[in-house]
């Protein structure tokens, strides 16, 4: 089997570097030419072109189609590889973090809807203490997409958005040059919101006791319209994170672990579930807690009204 591979590399070292930049590497996707690169020290070399890798970085995202260049094999990396689902520390919590970058693209059946950068900044004082949440869309505006209404319009619509749209919102740290895809590529839940009557789609990542929520909020009768994308840090009590717990938590998926390969988009469901679950848990915790405590309440009030009445009659 070595010697197999050996002819194999020799083979390949005998082909033009020309060839092989221009008509095969440039056909390979990112796992792809990272594995290419690992085959020899020749190819290692071709596949570093940085070229390659920033063609590669903005077909996949094309909301990076405006950033320099340089560094795209690491962006690569970061924004394609599995994320860990525990959150660590970071190295340096004093370090500078003025801005924080949002790449997003959104996808229905492989065609781009929507792809807009929006930058965040991170140093006022309504960021650190107001819940964090930043919006792709104006209040005002809406992005037109292809989605057709069905004929049992929520039933159809739910399920074509759960098979159809895909998104990813890479968070980027311009200074310590870290990047992160927080969505779980493919919706977790898509639902009707029967108040508005719209449809929302939220791809969620799980850190530790937190989940990063991305919420796509569809409309329209005849077609459907985008009226909103947005993120949120939410714990697993139901509240939101502000700013300053947030980018806490948000280095902390930059800068923490990798896996290998992208992660799973049912493993990513699984996890929502698991999450979803335990809030139930913590809310069904609480209420009977808050009984128990009202219950205990009305019974002291009770025996001192009785106390009270028994006392006056005693003494009477």
């Amino acid at each position: 089997m070595a010697g197999s591979s050996s002819t194999v590399t020799n083979l390949i070292s005998t082909v033009h570097h020309d060839i092989i930049e221009a008509h095969i590497l440039t056909r390979l996707d990112g796992p792809t030419l990272a594995s290419v690169s690992c085959a020899s020290s020749h190819l290692r070399e071709l596949a570093s072109n940085n070229i390659l890798w920033s063609k590669l970085r903005r077909s996949t995202w094309p909301s990076t189609a405006t950033f320099a260049d340089e560094d795209s094999r690491l962006f690569f990396s970061d924004a394609y590889s599995a994320l860990d689902s525990t959150a660590g520390s970071v190295p340096d919590p004093d370090r500078p973090f003025p801005e924080l970058i949002s790449a997003v693209d959104v996808h229905y059946r492989g065609k781009l809807i929507l792809s807009r950068v929006v930058k965040t900044e991170t140093t006022t004082a309504w960021f650190s203490s107001s819940p964090l949440r930043i919006d792709l869309v104006d209040p005002k505006d809406t992005v037109p997409t292809p989605i057709e209404r069905g004929g049992r319009w929520a039933e159809d619509t739910c399920r074509d958005l759960e098979q159809g749209l895909t998104l990813s919102w890479i968070v980027i740290d311009p200074i310590g040059k870290r990047a992160a895809d927080l969505s779980s590529h493919r919706a977790v839940s898509v639902q009707r919101n029967w108040l508005s009557g719209g449809v929302e789609a939220k791809f969620a990542t799980v850190v530790g006791s937190v989940e990063c929520v991305i919420t796509v909020v569809t409309c329209g009768e005849e077609e459907v319209h985008v009226k909103e994308v947005s993120l949120r840090v939410e714990r697993m009590e139901g509240t939101h994170l502000n700013g300053k717990d947030s980018l806490v938590i948000l280095r902390s998926v930059m800068e923490g672990k990798r896996g290998n390969g992208r992660r799973g988009e049912m493993e990513s469901k699984r996890r929502h579930e698991e999450f979803m679950e335990k809030k139930r848990g913590m809310k069904e915790e609480k209420m009977r807690v808050e009984l128990v405590f009202d219950i205990l309440t009305v019974a002291v009030g009770i025996l001192g009204f009785v106390s009270i009445v028994g006392f006056y009659l005693w003494s009477r």
